[in-house]
C-alpha cells in the first residue's frame, strides 16, 4: 500500500448515495453538494425517494437515493450514471447498482449485509457480489455500524440516535475521497442543529471518523480526487433547490413591486417545501396561509389579490384539478395571482414522489369556458428564481392569474446559484388604476394598447366596485348576460393574454443549418442540451429550442420550427407540447420523443434514439400521421 496516494484531478464525478429512507442519504447529499457549490464547483442534483411514509426497513420499495453530479464548470444534468455508489444496506446495492459505471467504486456498510438483510433484498447466496457480477476490488467493504457505535459509545446517546448517524461516517469517507473541507461540513452540520449542539457534534465526530477511516487505510482505492472551479465568477454562491429558488423569487417579485407577498396554500407532494421556506419569512412581509384544502388556498389568494397583495397559491397536479374553480374566478376577474404547479406521476394520487410534464394541456385548457391563462416553464433549479419573479411580473403588469410550472425533478434538485442583487432585477410596476379614473372608475375599463384592465385597491375612496364569478359588462361592470357583451369580453381576456410580450425562442447548436432540431419545454432543458452537444461532437448537425413561455407562445414559434426538415419534441408526457404546436402552427408534424417513466431522461437513450431519427430518410408524405411519428 502506498504511504501517500495521488491526487487526481477531474473535470466532473457523479456520486449516489443510497440506504433506506430513514438512512439520511438525502441529507448526506444535500450537506456534499451544498458544500461543493460553496467553493464554487458546478453542480446539479437528483433525490430520488419512495412514496411510502416509512416502508419496512431493508426492504427493496424502501430505498431512498441522490444522485449529485460535480463539475469544474457548468453542470447541467445529475448524470447517467455514478462514479461512486455508497449503498448503505443489501437493498440498496440491489436496486440502485444499475446506476453505477462500469468501474465505479461502491462503497457499502457490511454490517447491513446480514443473512437476514439479504434475504429481504431478495438475494440468493450470501455471494451477492458474485451474484449481481460486482468486482471485489472496486467495493470499499467497511463495518460502518460497528465504527459508529465504537465512535459514539462513550457519548450516552441512545442506539436509535446513534444508527442515526451512520450516514455522517459515509458521507465523512466520500468527502476524504474527494478532497473536500471538512470545516466546511462542520459547520453546515452546527447551523442545522444549532437548537441540539450535542447532536451537531456527534454528527462531526462521525464525519471526521469517516475521512480519516479512509485516510488512514486508504479505502482500497488508487487515488483521492480534486475538483477545481475553472472560471470562477466572484459573488456569494448557495446550493439551492428548485422550491426554495421558487420562494425567493416570490419575495424578490414582492419586494421589487413594493406589495405583500401571500401564499395561500394546501400542503402537497412535492410543492410543500414552498409553503414551508416563506413560512420562515414573516420578517419580509411573507404571510402563509395552510388551508384546508386546494380549494381554499386558491381562494383565499383571490381574496389577497383583490385585497392588492402579490398573491400566490402552490400546488400539484392533482391540486390544479382542484383548484380549476377557484382559478376560473381570477380570469374573469382579471386578478394578479402565481400559480405554481409542481408537476408530479399521475393520474390521481399516482407516483407522489416522482416526476412528469404531464400537467401541459390541463393548465392550458383544463377549465371550463374560454379560460386563457400566461403559461411559464422553468428550465432547471436555479431558473425557478427567474421563472417566479417573471411569473409576478406578468401577474401584476397584466393583471391576470399566471401558471408557473416546475416539476419534482427541479423543484427537490439542486444547482448552484449565484445570488442576484436586487437592483439588477427587472422593474415591476403593477397596473393601478390612474387619479383620473377617480370617481368614474369602472373594472374593465382597459389600457387601449395592452387591454389590461386596472387595478383598484379596496378601501380607496372614488373607486368603488364589485367583481365576481358572472360575466360583467366591459364598460359599466355591472353583471351582463348580453351575447355581444359576452363575446366581446371573451376576445378581450384571450387577446389580453395574447399580448403579452415574451422573449423570442432561441435556438442553440446548429441553429442555421440543422438535420434535425430538438424541442422542448422546461425542465428537460439540460438533458437535450446535453445530448445535442454529444451528437454534436459526433459530427451530426443538431439544434435544440427549448421552450420556456407556452402561452402566449414567442411570436417567432412558426418561423423557427418551419425552418428544419426534421423537428422531434422530447417531452416527459404523450406529447402535450407536441399537440399545442399543431393546433399553433399550420401543417407542422414534429416526431415525438415520449417517455413518462417518473424518471429524468438518460442522455444516452436521448442521443442514441436522436440519432436512429437523424439517418431514416424523410417521410413519402409531407407531415406523416400522428402515430408513425412517435420514436418507439
Amino acid at each position: 500500500m502506498n504511504e501517500q496516494l495521488e491526487v487526481k484531478e477531474l473535470d466532473n464525478v457523479v456520486i449516489h448515495f443510497s440506504g433506506d429512507s430513514g438512512d439520511g442519504m438525502q441529507l448526506a447529499g444535500n450537506i456534499f453538494s451544498t458544500v461543493s457549490a460553496t467553493v464554487g464547483n458546478g453542480i446539479s442534483t437528483f433525490p430520488d425517494y419512495p412514496a411510502d411514509i416509512r416502508a419496512p426497513q431493508g426492504s427493496l420499495t424502501g430505498v431512498s437515493g441522490f444522485q449529485v453530479r460535480i463539475g469544474s464548470g457548468r453542470v447541467l444534468t445529475p448524470g447517467d450514471k455514478c462514479d461512486v455508489l455508497v449503498a448503505m444496506n443489501a437493498a440498496a446495492l440491489k436496486m440502485q447498482y444499475h446506476y453505477c459505471k462500469p468501474q465505479a467504486t461502491i462503497i457499502i456498510d457490511t454490517d447491513s449485509f446480514g443473512p437476514r438483510d439479504l434475504q429481504k433484498a431478495e438475494f440468493k447466496s450470501d455471494d451477492y457480489l458474485g451474484e449481481m457480477g460486482i468486482d471485489p476490488d472496486r467495493v470499499v467493504a467497511c463495518p460502518i455500524t460497528k465504527m459508529v457505535k465504537d465512535c459514539l459509545a462513550d457519548t450516552g446517546m441512545d442506539n436509535k440516535s446513534i444508527l442515526k448517524c451512520r450516514n455522517m461516517f459515509a458521507l465523512g469517507l466520500v468527502s476524504w475521497l474527494f478532497n473536500r473541507d471538512l470545516e466546511l461540513i462542520n459547520n453546515f452540520l452546527r447551523e442545522k442543529f444549532r437548537k441540539k449542539p450535542a447532536i451537531a457534534e456527534a454528527n462531526i465526530k462521525v464525519v471526521e471518523a469517516g475521512y480519516n477511516y479512509g485516510n488512514n487505510v486508504h479505502a482500497s482505492v488508487p487515488n483521492t480526487y480534486r475538483i477545481e472551479t475553472k472560471v470562477k465568477v466572484p459573488g456569494r454562491y448557495m446550493d439551492i433547490t428548485g422550491n426554495k429558488a421558487t420562494a425567493y423569487g416570490l419575495m424578490a417579485a414582492a419586494e421589487k413591486a413594493g406589495l405583500r407577498l401571500f401564499l395561500g396554500s394546501y400542503p402537497i407532494t412535492p410543492a410543500t417545501d414552498i409553503l414551508h421556506e416563506l413560512a420562515k419569512h414573516k420578517s419580509m412581509g411573507v404571510t402563509t396561509v395552510q388551508c384546508e384544502d386546494e380549494i381554499a388556498g386558491c381562494a383565499s389568494a383571490i381574496g389577497a389579490a383583490f385585497a392588492g397583495a402579490l398573491a400566490a397559491t402552490s400546488t400539484s397536479g392533482p391540486g390544479i384539478c382542484l383548484k380549476s374553480e377557484a382559478l376560473n374566478l381570477a380570469v374573469i376577474d382579471e386578478l394578479p395571482l402565481v400559480v405554481v404547479d409542481v408537476q408530479r406521476g399521475g393520474p390521481s394520487t399516482g407516483l407522489p414522489t416522482k416526476s412528469e410534464q404531464t400537467d401541459l394541456l390541463q393548465v392550458l385548457y383544463g377549465r371550463n369556458g374560454e379560460s386563457p391563462m400566461p403559461v411559464i416553464a422553468a428550465t432547471s433549479p436555479t431558473d425557478c428564481f427567474d421563472a417566479a419573479y417573471h411569473a409576478c411580473k406578468i401577474a401584476l403588469e397584466h393583471m391576470t392569474p399566471v401558471v408557473l410550472l416546475t416539476d419534482a425533478f427541479i423543484a427537490n434538485g439542486s444547482s448552484a446559484w449565484r445570488l442576484p442583487d436586487i437592483n439588477d432585477l427587472p422593474e415591476i410596476h403593477p397596473h393601478y388604476a390612474t387619479e383620473e379614473q377617480k370617481y368614474k372608475y369602472s373594472p374593465y375599463k382597459r389600457d387601449p394598447e395592452t387591454l389590461v384592465r386596472y387595478w383598484a385597491i379596496p378601501g380607496q375612496e372614488g373607486y368603488t366596485h364589485i367583481l365576481g364569478g358572472l360575466e360583467k359588462d366591459g364598460e359599466t361592470g355591472a353583471i351582463s348576460t348580453d351575447p355581444e357583451n359576452h363575446d366581446l369580453m371573451d376576445h378581450l381576456r384571450w387577446d389580453k393574454v395574447a399580448r403579452i410580450p415574451v422573449p423570442d425562442l432561441e435556438v442553440l447548436g446548429d441553429k442555421d443549418d440543422a438535420d434535425l432540431l430538438i424541442v422542448g419545454f422546461g425542465s428537460t432543458y439540460g438533458h437535450l442540451y446535453s445530448a445535442m452537444e454529444e451528437l454534436r461532437a459526433a459530427g451530426h448537425k443538431i439544434a435544440l429550442a427549448q421552450f420556456k413561455y407556452i402561452n402566449p407562445l414567442p411570436k417567432n414559434t412558426a418561423e423557427v420550427l418551419s425552418k428544419y426538415k426534421k423537428v422531434v419534441v422530447a417531452e416527459q408526457n404523450l406529447g402535450q407540447l407536441a399537440a399545442l404546436l399543431r393546433i399553433r402552427i399550420n401543417n407542422f408534424a414534429p416526431y415525438q420523443y415520449n417517455q413518462v417513466k417518473g424518471q429524468p431522461f438518460v442522455v444516452s437513450e436521448l442521443v442514441k434514439g436522436f440519432e436512429k431519427l437523424i439517418n431514416a430518410p424523410l417521410p413519402k408524405e409531407e407531415g406523416g400521421t400522428f402515430y408513425t411519428k412517435i420514436l418507439q
